[in-house]
């Protein structure tokens, strides 16, 4: 089992079909197959890479980057995509922590990592990214299910990024798993790309190829470019963070844009606020579908599908557009407190799911594993609870991340670059509500006895070593941080104490 083995048979059945699109070109499966082939064959014989190798991918949304993943798999290989938001510093730890022996990146991501310890990097557009498309085509490769395909960097708030292992095996499960839950799917569909193909957006191409489907590049996620494709094009899909489809519903065109070409419309990541999800049913109708999931389990644990948005009569239509739904097919979700023991309807306590989405583990880190697996069951890090009619809603995260325009912000990482800082005695980062991203980040800082840390040079060391959006939007310097009898910092005091003023 191969995911790239599927595109092969496309392209053999649909040669001429449309395979990949973006502003100014277009690409056929019959030469999305040959430049697959052709960057196996240069990852083998060029690089000298064998099957095994792991391959790190900094590539903004664009043409390259499903002939590079694609490639990097019928080379026998495993990809890394990386948010090509991230710092140099950042790119250069995931790539170190997983052992890559080639980065294929963006201009601005390859000119970064010169700066940086960093493998061979292939700049794409220069002449040692046009030498990966001159290479032998590649045609066969064995691989077997449990062989790892997207190592997929996430973290909680206790440090560093894990490495969840996805595998060919996990990766084609979540594929049929959108078939039979989301839509049905052929080579007139479009899958649009505005969110960042390193996540969920790129995931979600997977069954889209499979299906001999078109995929839509855009730079990045702008309002006016997505109505743009939906009055330019039919059954469009795509997925968005909430924040993005805020962005949407209240861009000054929403009025008066075609959306006829909406096929669907999948959100998820973070809370979608009742009234938002009203306004965005009003725009699109019942198109939209949510579905929760993560890394560990790619975008399938549970779901609202696009039947229950539109629901209306319902005697319990608001708790069900409320909640995160039901388990997605062949799914199985529960609720465990710390024992791993399934709690009763109506408890809270810990998500946790069971399927064959399930990540391998995460990349020799056995002591995380240890804690978040145990007979094929993953912790989610969400606490919520089943109700009796078998659907779940979040109560809280368990962990204190931070969720601002639909990208992940770990408070830890933050902090612990401005404890680098000399003045700075203690800190603690939060998320503040904020009406276009969802949440911002927003430093309490200690000084030290005498002395006088200044946001600007806060803010450059954050700079330096952290992705922009990461830094610090507000610093609050106060006397002492509020903590309970164990020492431990109460964060939910500091994001009251923010909601207060936010009313007030």
């Amino acid at each position: 089992m191969n995911l790239s083995l599927g595109l092969a048979q496309v392209a053999r059945r649909a040669p001429q079909s449309q395979a990949l699109l973006w502003e100014g070109g277009e690409l056929s499966y019959a030469g999305f197959e040959d430049q697959v082939g052709r960057i196996a064959g240069a990852l083998r014989a060029r690089h000298g890479l064998r099957p095994g190798a792991r391959i790190g991918m900094a590539l903004e949304n664009g043409p390259e980057f499903l002939p590079v993943l694609f490639g990097i798999w019928r080379a026998g290989m495993t990809a890394i995509p990386m948010n090509a938001k991230l710092h140099a510093r950042e790119l250069s730890w995931i790539l170190e922590n997983a052992g890559a022996g080639l980065c294929i990146a963006s201009p601005k991501q390859a000119q970064a990592l010169g700066g940086v310890p960093a493998p061979t990097v292939v700049e794409t557009g220069n002449a040692d990214y046009a030498a990966l498309l001159a290479g032998d085509p590649v045609r066969e490769v064995e691989s077997r299910p449990e062989d790892p395909a997207w190592i997929f960097y996430t973290s909680g708030t206790t440090g560093r990024p894990k490495g969840a292992v996805l595998t060919h095996r996990n990766l084609t499960a979540m594929s049929l798993i959108y078939f039979a839950d989301v839509d049905r799917i052929g080579p007139e569909d479009v899958r649009l790309h505005a969110a960042p193909m390193s996540h969920g957006s790129g995931i979600y191409a997977l069954p889209f190829v499979m299906a001999g489907a078109q995929n839509l590049t855009v730079p990045g996620f702008e309002p006016e470019q997505v109505f743009d494709v939906l009055g330019a094009h039919d059954k469009v899909s795509f997925f968005a963070a909430p924040t993005m489809v805020t962005r949407l519903i209240n861009h000054p065109s929403a009025g008066s844009a075609d959306v006829r070409g909406l096929k669907t419309l999948c959100y998820g990541g973070a809370a979608m606020y009742l009234s938002d999800l009203k306004q965005a049913l009003a725009l699109f109708g019942p198109r939209l579908y949510q579905l929760f999931g993560q890394g560990e389990a790619p975008m399938t644990i549970t779901h609202v599908t696009k039947a229950m948005h539109g629901d209306t009569a319902h005697p319990r239509y608001e708790d069900i557009l409320s909640s995160v739904g039901f388990p997605r097919s062949v799914t199985e979700v529960a609720v465990i407190g710390d024992d791993w023991k399934e709690l009763d309807p109506g408890e809270v306590g810990e998500i946790a799911v069971r399927s064959d989405c399930v990540m391998a583990g995460y990349l020799d880190n056995p002591e995380a594993n240890a804690a978040a697996m145990r007979d094929g069951w993953l912790r989610t890090g969400d606490v919520g609870a089943m109700d009796p009619d078998g659907f779940f809603t979040l109560k809280d995260r368990s962990k204190d991340l931070i969720i601002s325009g639909g990208s992940n912000i770990y408070p830890r990482e933050v902090e612990e670059v401005l404890l680098r800082d000399a003045s700075v005695r203690e800190v603690a980062v939060v998320g503040a509500p904020h009406a276009d991203w969802g949440e911002e980040v927003v430093a309490f800082v200690v000084r030290h006895d005498g002395a006088a840390p200044e946001e600007g040079a806060l803010d450059a060391l954050c700079l330096d070593n952290l992705a922009r959006f990461k830094r610090p939007k507000r610093y609050r310097f106060v006397a002492d941080l509020p903590k309970n009898n164990y020492g431990k910092v109460l964060k939910t005091e500091l994001r009251e104490r923010l909601k207060r003023e936010g009313e007030a």
